[in-house]
């Protein structure tokens, strides 16, 4: 019974944040691997950030340096906090969890992030 509960996506001006969350409930996430994807209509969905149970977090070149993923366990949650946001960064953005035990991934349902002016 694990679920995935994003919220805090938005309108955005450009150059504008925004703080995503990701609930998860259902089972611990402590050693599990997190990420953060996003999608954008006709296109394929993509990897923004990744943060291992074991080891530093990792993001897609276009958003190092303006985007941080990061975790609490004891809250179990999931944050993506996006500076300076750009207009083609207008996209649905989703939180997977995937198992240390079966490998299996757990999606959100997403939250839709619009930049625009």
């Amino acid at each position: 019974q694990v679920q995935l509960v994003e919220s805090g996506g938005g309108l955005v001006q450009p150059g504008g944040s925004l703080r995503l969350s990701c609930a998860v409930s259902g089972r611990r996430l402590i050693f599990d691997d997190l990420a953060w994807y996003r999608q954008a209509p006709g296109k394929q969905r993509e990897l923004v950030a990744a943060l291992p149970g074991s080891g530093t977090a990792n993001y897609r070149a276009s958003v190092k340096g303006r985007f941080t993923i990061s975790r609490d366990n004891a809250k179990n949650m999931v944050y993506l906090q996006m500076n300076s946001l750009k207009p083609e960064e207008t996209a649905v953005y989703y939180c997977k969890i995937r198992s240390r035990v079966s490998g299996r991934d757990y999606w959100g349902q997403g939250t839709q992030v619009t930049v625009s002016s």
